[in-house]
């Protein structure tokens, strides 16, 4: 069973297993971030895993994933590695207090050490680690200086933009990124300026940098230029100027959400299926993010005109049993909406699966909307189907499709 599924199950023990015992760097990576996800703290022998992880893993990619995924799980787990670390419990005070205790640690020995106080200070919120962050951006670990960057980040404060401007042109691709990043979330004038120039520079990495980062911005004046970079001679930024797009509908906040919806949608109508689709259809297939899914489900049933590739229509189907609401509704409305026969083909078999009930009623109530005689055979059987909920769907859709053959 892949990670993935091992994730969407909640399969937290096999995903410690790998996490412990694989002999891939990249499959003990994964593991560690898809537990930040899952688990909490009360979980206490995952995180005391991904603490030893944390400590002694020879990779040092999968040590900085058990560190952040740490600090998914939040302050408790963080100060376990701590602790851990430096044999000294951490004092509980004051926000201000402990933010100076994390920053004294920026200054450790210890490189993990150094790495948890970053994150643990981004989480603060305290404005008083802006000084030691910002003298920590020049650390001699690249994995360092990129929590450094995303804490600087999280805090929002102004001060740190010319600094993160600075990073930009660190020799490392991951902190570049990081700091694009925290520029994107910052998101004032200048921050979102420098982001923006960079799409237009000669290096093709750099590009993907900052269309990558625009995601986070939650500005509408991100939408044009995002969509403009579709038409980048480079696959990967083109791919990456997608899923920003995704999470930038993802992240809007609420007050600018059907703005920055509405100008998506209108900027990227022309663009071409295969620009858009292919990496839409990769983030409903692999993305453990809900709102990622969503997005994406809700972006493609806005956008389709035509002739539908078959592998969008499985894929909308498929989502039909999605285990978020939302996504599963928003797949059933694009296929009402698109509807024919290739799609009233496609439901009646996904009905003879072992979907669930949920699902197999959105599937009966998109057929009334777009099936035939076909689907009206399949309906008459479902009216004695074993689930109440698909029966009661089931005499709707009879109803809605005798009355549009009737007319």
């Amino acid at each position: 069973m892949s990670l993935y599924q091992l994730a969407r199950s909640g399969d937290t023990d096999s995903l410690t297993e790998r996490l412990l015992g694989s002999d891939s760097p990249a499959v003990r990576k994964r593991a560690a971030e898809l537990l930040g996800e899952l688990v909490d703290e009360s979980d206490t022998e995952i995180v005391g895993s991904l603490v030893a992880v944390a400590m002694s893993d020879d990779d040092e990619g999968v040590r900085a994933a058990a560190i952040d995924a740490l600090d998914e799980i939040g302050a408790g787990a963080v100060e376990q590695l701590l602790v851990k670390v430096t044999g000294t419990k951490i004092q509980q005070g004051a926000t201000w207090a402990t933010a100076k205790r994390f920053a004294a640690a920026l200054s450790s020995d210890i490189p993990e050490l150094r790495m948890a106080a970053a994150n643990a200070l981004g989480n603060l919120g305290e404005a008083s680690a802006i000084p030691a962050l910002l003298s920590a951006l020049d650390d001699e670990y690249s994995a360092v200086r990129i929590r450094v960057c995303k804490a600087l980040g999280t805090l929002e404060h102004p001060r740190a933009v010319e600094p993160l401007i600075r990073q930009l042109d660190d020799s490392r691709g991951q902190v570049r990124l990081a700091a694009a990043n925290a520029l994107a979330t910052i998101g004032n004038d200048r921050a979102l300026s420098a982001l923006l120039d960079m799409l237009s520079d000669e290096n093709p990495e750099i590009r993907r940098i900052s269309t990558v980062a625009l995601g986070n911005a939650r500005s509408v004046r991100v939408v044009e230029p995002l969509a403009d970079t579709l038409s980048d001679n480079n696959a990967r930024v083109r791919s990456a100027a997608v899923f920003s797009i995704i999470d930038l509908l993802s992240n809007a906040p609420a007050q600018q959400s059907h703005q920055i919806r509405e100008a998506v949608v209108t900027e990227l109508q022309a663009a071409t299926t295969e620009t858009v689709f292919d990496p839409l259809l990769d983030i409903i297939e692999t993305s453990n993010q809900r709102r990622q899914r969503r997005n994406a489900v809700w972006f493609i049933s806005r956008l389709v005109d035509g002739e539908v590739p078959g592998h969008i229509l499985d894929a909308l189907v498929d989502r039909l049993d999605d285990d978020d609401t939302p996504t599963a509704q928003f797949a059933a409305t694009g296929l009402a909406d698109i509807g024919g026969s290739r799609v009233e083909a496609r439901l009646l078999s996904f009905l003879n699966t072992d979907a669930s009930d949920e699902a197999r009623a959105k599937a009966v109530f998109v057929l009334g909307q777009v099936g035939g005689e076909k689907s009206l055979e399949t309906l008459r059987r479902l009216s004695e189907d074993e689930s109440q909920l698909v029966r009661k769907r089931t005499f709707a859709s009879i109803s809605k499709l005798r009355g549009r053959t009737a007319q």
